[in-house]
This record gives C-alpha cells, sequence and structure tokens, in this order.
C-alpha cells in the first residue's frame, strides 16, 4: 500500500519505519527542515532501541521517504496518518491545534486532486472522544470526497517502541465504514501473524480505550507508590508486597514498582486529558484526580529524605544524580522526574553534577550551565556529598561500589527508583534511602 505519515515524533517515525520494514511505501511528512535533514541524512533525531538500522534500511530499499511536501504525500496516498503532537493545554485538555490545522489542509488538497479515489485518514495521535467526528467534519466541509476517519490509537512503549509495533499485544480500530476496516485489517495482518488481536469497534470506543489504557496503567503507579510510603511507616518492604501482587494474574507483575513518580510524553498529559473528558460530560472522576495528586506528592519524596538527612539544610552540598531521561532506553526527558529534583536542589542552594547515558543533550537544552554535567557516573559522584539515582538504566544496576566509594566524599545514596537491595548497600557500608523500604543509616553501619 502506498502510505502517508503526517509527523515524524516518536510515534510518527516509528510507525512510518515500521509499515515500511512489511512492504509499504511510505512518505514521512514533518514542516521542520532542520530535522527533515537529519532524517534524509540517517539521524533517527530520537534515540529508540533498533529504529536507526530499520530505517536506513528502509530508505536504502526505497520505501520510505521524507518530506515536507504534505499535498504529495496525500496525493500519493491510499492511508494517511495523522501522528501529531497533541500537547496539554492550559485546562489540562488535548490541544488539538495541529491535528484540526492538518485535517483542513487534506479537506483542501482532496478538491484538488485530478481524480476521487477513495482515501482513509487514521488519527494515530492520541485525541480525546470526538476528535475522529471534529476531523471529519473538517475535512468535508471543504466539499465531496470519498473518504473514511479511522481511529487507531498507538500503544507504544517509549524504548522499546520498535518491538511493541512489529509485535503489537493488540490492535485497536475504530471505524463504522466496512471498506475502511477490510484495509486496516490488510495492512495490519503481518503484525499479527502469532495471534494477539485485532479489536474493531466504533470510533469513540477507539479513542475512549487509549485514554482508558494510559489512566489504568498509572492507576498501577501510583497506587503502588502509595503503598510504597505505607510500608515505610509500619515497617514493611514494598518489594516483598509488589511481588506477592503480582503473583496475582488478575494484578499482573508490570507497573508494581514504586518510584518517584511517572514521566514523559505519555501518561501525564493524557491523564490530565481524560480527567478534563470527565469534567466535559459532568462525570466524577475521583480515581483520576487521585492518580494525579498522588503522582506529584510522589515526586517530592524522595527530595525530601535528602533534606532530612541533611538536617533540612543542603546549601552547598554537592550532589551526583544518575539518570535523566524519564525512563530508561529513552532520551525523552519531558515530565522527567529527575527534573523535579534538579529544580529542588538549585532552589536550596546544592549543586548537581548530572550523567545519563542517551538525555544529556536534552538536558544541557533546559538547564544549559545552571548544572554540571559528566562523562560517566563514577566522574559524577567525584568528590559529591551523595549520590541520587533517578533512572533505572540498566548501566546502574551493578556498579563498582568499591571505587563509587574512592568517587564519593561521603557514602550515601539516595535511590528513587530502588535499583539496589538495602543489605548490599549494607555490606558496602553505604547509607542507603530507597522507596518503600527501611533505610540503612547510619547507626546500622556501626
Amino acid at each position: 500500500m502506498n502510505l502517508a505519515v503526517v509527523g515524524t515524533g516518536y510515534v510518527g517515525l516509528v510507525t512510518g519505519t515500521c509499515l515500511a520494514e512489511t512492504g509499504n511505501h511510505v512518505i514521512c511528512v514533518d514542516n521542520d527542515h532542520e530535522k527533515l535533514k537529519r532524517l534524509k541524512n540517517g539521524d533517527t533525531v530520537i534515540y529508540e532501541r533498533g529504529l536507526k538500522a530499520l530505517m536506513v534500511s528502509n530508505v536504502e530499499k526505497k520505501r520510505l521517504s521524507f518530506t515536507n511536501d504534505l499535498k504529495f504525500a496525500v496525493s500519493s496516498s491510499d492511508i494517511i496518518f495523522f501522528c501529531l503532537p497533541t500537547p496539554q493545554g492550559e485546562n489540562g485538555a488535548a490541544d488539538l491545534r495541529h491535528v484540526l490545522e492538518i485535517a483542513d489542509e487534506v479537506g483542501e488538497f482532496f478538491q484538488t486532486l485530478p481524480e476521487k479515489k477513495y482515501k482513509i485518514i487514521v488519527n494515530k495521535s492520541t485525541v480525546p472522544v470526538g476528535t475522529a467526528d471534529m476531523v471529519k467534519e473538517k475535512i468535508s466541509s471543504y466539499g465531496d470526497y470519498p473518504f473514511d476517519v479511522v481511529s487507531n490509537p498507538e500503544f507504544l512503549r517509549e524504548g522499546v517502541a520498535v518491538e511493541d509495533f512489529l509485535k503489537p499485544d493488540r490492535i485497536v480500530i475504530g471505524t463504522s465504514s466496512g471498506k475502511a476496516e477490510e484495509l486496516m485489517k490488510s495492512l495490519y495482518e503481518p503484525f499479527v501473524r502469532s495471534g494477539n488481536a485485532i479489536y474493531f469497534m466504533d470510533v469513540r470506543s477507539a479513542e475512549v480505550t487509549k485514554y482508558a489504557s494510559n489512566t489504568f496503567l498509572a492507576t498501577k503507579i501510583s497506587f503502588m507508590n502509595e503503598v510504597a510510603n505505607f510500608c515505610e511507616k509500619v515497617g514493611a518492604n514494598v518489594d516483598y508486597v509488589r511481588l506477592a501482587m503480582g503473583s496475582d494474574n488478575r494484578i499482573g507483575k508490570r507497573f508494581l514498582f514504586p518510584g518517584i513518580g511517572y514521566g514523559g510524553s505519555c501518561f501525564p498529559k493524557d491523564v490530565k486529558a481524560f480527567q478534563n473528558s470527565f469534567m466535559n460530560v459532568n462525570v466524577d472522576s475521583n480515581v483520576i484526580n487521585s492518580i494525579i495528586m498522588t503522582n506529584e506528592r510522589q515526586k517530592e519524596v524522595l527530595f525530601e529524605k535528602i533534606l532530612f538527612h541533611f538536617n533540612n539544610d543542603i546549601k552547598g552540598k554537592r550532589f551526583a544524580l544518575w539518570g535523566l531521561s524519564f525512563k530508561p532506553d529513552t532520551d525523552d526527558v519531558r515530565e522527567a522526574p529527575a527534573f523535579r529534583l534538579i529544580d529542588r536542589l538549585l532552589k536550596n542552594g546544592a549543586e548537581v553534577v548530572a550523567y545519563d547515558p542517551e538525555a544529556m543533550s536534552n538536558t544541557r537544552k533546559i538547564y544549559q550551565d545552571k548544572i554540571k554535567y559528566a562523562e560517566d557516573g563514577m566522574r559524577a559522584a567525584k568528590d559529591c556529598d551523595a549520590l541520587i539515582i533517578a533512572t533505572e538504566w540498566n548501566e546502574f544496576r551493578n556498579p563498582d561500589f568499591e571505587e563509587l566509594k574512592k568517587s564519593l566524599k561521603d557514602f550515601v545514596i539516595f535511590d528513587g527508583r530502588n535499583v539496589y537491595d538495602p543489605e548490599k548497600a549494607k555490606r558496602y557500608k553505604f547509607i542507603y534511602y530507597s522507596i518503600g523500604r527501611k533505610p540503612i543509616v547510619k547507626e546500622d553501619l556501626e
């Protein structure tokens, strides 16, 4: 099939590349000229495991191309994917400006095409219920043209997005058109040969499914964080609790890891957008309200442990910070909990020396010279009063603790992701604070 993908962010670039991998001819469209130049030179712009090799391969095979010519892409394609940003607006609602602007342009282009060949518009962006109807109305306002608007939400996890696309748990397609259903089924069949389901439903149900899924995952995270905080107060160990809970197949093991809150490009804005959608139709959203409140509160927990340890005075203290991205295996720093820590540390007069395997460049764009940067974790720890872990990158899991002791000025670790076993920290004589587990304090080391 001939496809167009409008927008080359995380979702658009992965979508276009993976659809090209199954033999389709894909044109990716973006209006950022510098970004297009980099993409054409084989630079994926973002860090996503496995994406670069796949993208370069499909460009070489002439199945994947990049352009800023939306009209050319629309006229050349049977199916047009909208993979556009839907940032959080001032009131928490999803900002649909980019989606509706492109819908306007597509509607105008349709009227200039020499033949009225049927096309499908696919909303891949995360959008509130009713957006497909709005897109259809926009395009139709320019005149008659045979097309359908389909809702096809993405369920990609940053860091493993390529794997998620090529081997999806499920595919959700919202449409009331038999013709659109047939074409979308044909497009996605190569990805579900192992038997995973394609769920066809009405458009509005598909739109709700995306928000409901992300909000439920955020619920698990926030609930586990509350349980972790409770465990600390009563002397329980949250690791034992989550393992036992997760063994119940009604609950599942995933997303039960306590920490310093969720971040990224999806959960924060999607949960708030879902909350706003509830408000718009006067339905109570008590659970959703609590998820947001708990997550905001959790981002402060580790900093409070830092203040407690240093008797509320960290002015002039120097902290090594390992991990800047909102999760491992990505360079995405949007809503990263690490940034909340940096802000609190700087505001209280402390210095920060940061290291992250992939997110250094994106961090520099925000903090510039307000913090220092190191080439690796040990250099970051050099002469610091404590180490803070904000992202659970694999390379942080088994450091040389003896070397770490030589680097740090004082043997203190604040672990926001429970990367280490407290007993191991105790064995190496580290004062150790984590989430939902009894801290190892000075008295424990004597």
